[in-house]
């Protein structure tokens, strides 16, 4: 339904939940994982080689497991766990120690493991370490793949490049060898292929579990794992008696006890949205078509999203098929996990500059291709072959020279609610994802009915567009919240007189408050002198630790003014677990930052500063903040660790207003 499918290819925000989540575009129909190459022989972390721990030919069931997932366990186990997983999300790492538990107690000829990506978009270290993994598996085969795994898990800090890089060398791998890999190896349509699947499959958070098809989400714990497993085992048994081979017992188990998710019903609102036409602005945006078309269709793409590339030539038989009748407009919409997708975008709008709309249509063929490379090296070749100005070119993804253009495109999506791509607006009516052929013809045959008969009753059909666009619906301004401006004694940074005041709520034992104070620090460099950022607490009641290291961190401020309060910020938010914040963690940070141990120690023990931390909480409480992080820029609330564009987008807001 329409409120399904606009969530799914939605960037979701979590603020806190057991799981992670995510949402990724609708899958598009027959995607099928690639064949990984040059591991058939490497052992598994059980001791047999790569064929054995994969099914057997013929239907693989509704959770397929193959030679391109890595795996643990026998082949012929009775019982599989698929587990679709991230790299940087701190619940995958508690059930990854659950698993191994698991395996532990049933033995690899009872139990198999096999891992399936599914990199969350605000995780941004995730989809390289996904790909890095899937390269490292085809070259060096699964041993090499845990050895990698594991140093990731095992680690007592977030994923970040350097782990990445540690964990590439215990993997057998240099870090300098990766790039090449993941090229050469087809990872990135692995990790593509493996969240079109888990998105048929319903799944939208990690860790995400089928225990024989049995959908179990989040870390849960080793007993109720347990209790999946000993049932699908009872069932194993059952039909080995019956006479299946044991190596077709996972497939037919998967797919009886596989639940498909259900669709949801359509409602009076999705009907609404459904019909409602949205205000959206061609502007100068490249456009293929006349501007007399009956039907302008804006579409949000990304050069480097697998969707975007299979509606490719969904796109081309609509501009064929319906001919003058139809426009096609281009809006770039990089999303922040497809980190080659705006150099692309710099190439194709460079390309434009430098030799017209038609350089532009034919760069942007190029960089939609199936099999388009888009690193530097294929960018400076398509420039060379298209006959641009090359150092151009490279000076323009360089300085990032259409990033103000680019930028505008994201703007306006965010507006929209265009958060994922493809994403078009047809005549102002939305279409979300890579549909089928149909969906797109029935919507735009309806609105060429309209626009004929806008046409036979005197509108010109050049301005059919602008006068559909009259009575369009325009986007809804972001949130605003009612918060008092901080006082003086508030930690700050930034603008000291900035006219925008961004107030952060957060929490010491939030990861995403990490990543989000870590996201205020490229605002303040992308605004300089014009933003002040403000810390103030909100400590969660699940969060056992959160309360005492805000405490420390005031004491901190109280001792060393705002230097010493983000010292102690940068402390607490290094390693998101309760051992990094414990009283003796928080003893060991004060001495490391050269606060008076004794004066800290007694201001903990009296708790000196929880009222000023439980006014911070009420403030935020009274606004209608309840998780964290959550931010109020000039009274406009963004909740979440949203992309930086995100908040780029409102800081502009805020400062046109100021102005």
């Amino acid at each position: 339904m329409l409120r399904r499918a606009i969530a799914a290819v939605a960037w979701l925000s979590l603020i806190f939940a057991l799981a992670c989540s995510s949402a990724l575009p609708p899958p598009p129909p027959g995607t099928s994982p690639p064949k990984a190459g040059g591991a058939a022989a490497q052992p598994s972390g059980a001791g047999a080689p790569l064929d054995d721990v994969m099914v057997a030919e013929g239907d693989p069931g509704p959770v397929p497991v193959t030679r391109a997932d890595p795996a643990r366990g026998s082949r012929l186990a009775p019982v599989t766990i698929v587990v679709f997983s991230d790299f940087e999300c701190p619940f995958c790492k508690h059930l990854d120690g659950t698993l191994k538990q698991l395996e532990r107690r049933y033995g690899p000829e009872q139990l198999r493991i096999v891992w399936k990506n599914f990199p969350l978009a605000f995780h941004r270290q995730a989809r390289p370490a996904a790909e890095a993994g899937m390269a490292v598996f085809a070259h060096a085969g699964p041993s090499a793949f845990w050895a990698f795994h594991d140093a990731i898990f095992a680690a007592d800090e977030r994923l970040s490049p350097e782990l990445e890089a540690a964990a590439l060398r215990r993997a057998g791998v240099t870090p300098g060898q990766v790039k090449q890999l993941v090229q050469r190896s087809a990872a990135a349509q692995k990790v593509d292929a493996d969240m079109a699947l888990a998105a048929r499959l319903g799944v939208n958070g990690t860790p995400a579990s089928f225990i024989n098809g049995v959908a179990l989400v989040g870390a849960e714990s080793a007993e109720r794992f347990a209790e999946i497993i000993d049932a699908q085992l009872a069932s194993a048994r059952a039909l080995r008696a019956e006479g299946t081979p044991p190596e077709q017992v996972y497939a037919a188990l998967a797919k009886k006890s596989f639940a498909p998710p259900a669709a949801e019903p359509e409602d009076a609102e999705e009907e609404e949205e459904r019909r409602t036409v949205h205000l959206v602005p061609v502007g100068d945006s490249p456009a293929r078509g006349k501007d007399t078309a009956l039907v302008t269709m804006v579409l949000f793409s990304d050069y480097q999203c697998p969707f975007c590339r299979r509606i490719t030539p969904t796109v081309e038989k609509l501009a064929a098929q319906y001919g003058d009748k139809l426009r096609v407009v281009w809006k770039d919409n990089p999303l922040p996990f497809h980190p080659r997708a705006e150099p692309a975008a710099e190439l194709a709008l460079e390309a434009r500059a430098q030799k017209g709309d038609a350089a532009f249509w034919q760069a942007n063929d190029r960089l939609l291709a199936v099999e388009a490379s888009l690193d530097d090296a294929a960018l400076e070749a398509l420039a060379a072959d298209l006959q641009l100005n090359v150092a151009a070119v490279k000076r323009a993804i360089a300085s990032r020279k259409h990033a103000a253009k680019i930028e505008a495109d994201m703007e306006l999506a965010d507006d929209l609610g265009a958060a994922g791509t493809p994403h078009f607006f047809i005549n102002g009516r939305r279409l979300v994802g890579a549909q089928p052929l149909e969906k797109f013809q029935a919507l735009i045959d309806e609105e060429i009915a309209k626009a004929e008969a806008m046409v036979v009753a005197g509108t010109p059909r050049a301005k059919v567009y602008e006068s559909i666009q009259k009575q369009a619906v325009p986007p809804a301004s972001p949130p605003k919240v009612s918060v008092p401006p901080p006082s003086k004694g508030h930690p700050g940074k930034g603008a000291a007189a900035g006219k925008v005041v961004i107030q952060m709520f957060s929490d010491f034992q939030c990861p995403y408050c990490a990543r989000g104070g870590a996201t205020m620090d490229e605002l303040l460099k992308a605004f300089p002198g014009k933003v002040r950022v403000v810390f103030r607490h909100l400590p969660l009641p699940f969060h056992p630790e959160a309360q005492l290291a805000a405490e420390a961190a005031m004491e901190a401020l109280a001792q060393q003014g705002p230097a010493g309060f983000w010292k102690m910020h940068d402390r607490l938010f290094k390693a998101h677990d309760a051992s990094n914040l414990d009283r003796a963690a928080l003893e060991q940070h004060a001495a490391s930052i050269g606060l008076d141990a004794a004066r800290f120690a007694r201001a903990l023990d009296e708790r000196t500063h929880r009222a000023a931390v439980e006014a911070d909480a009420q403030t935020a409480r009274s606004a209608g903040i309840t998780g964290t992080p959550g931010f109020v820029i000039n009274g406009y609330l963004v909740s979440g660790a949203q992309p930086l564009a995100k908040f780029k987008k409102v800081v502009r807001r805020a400062l046109r207003e100021a102005n």
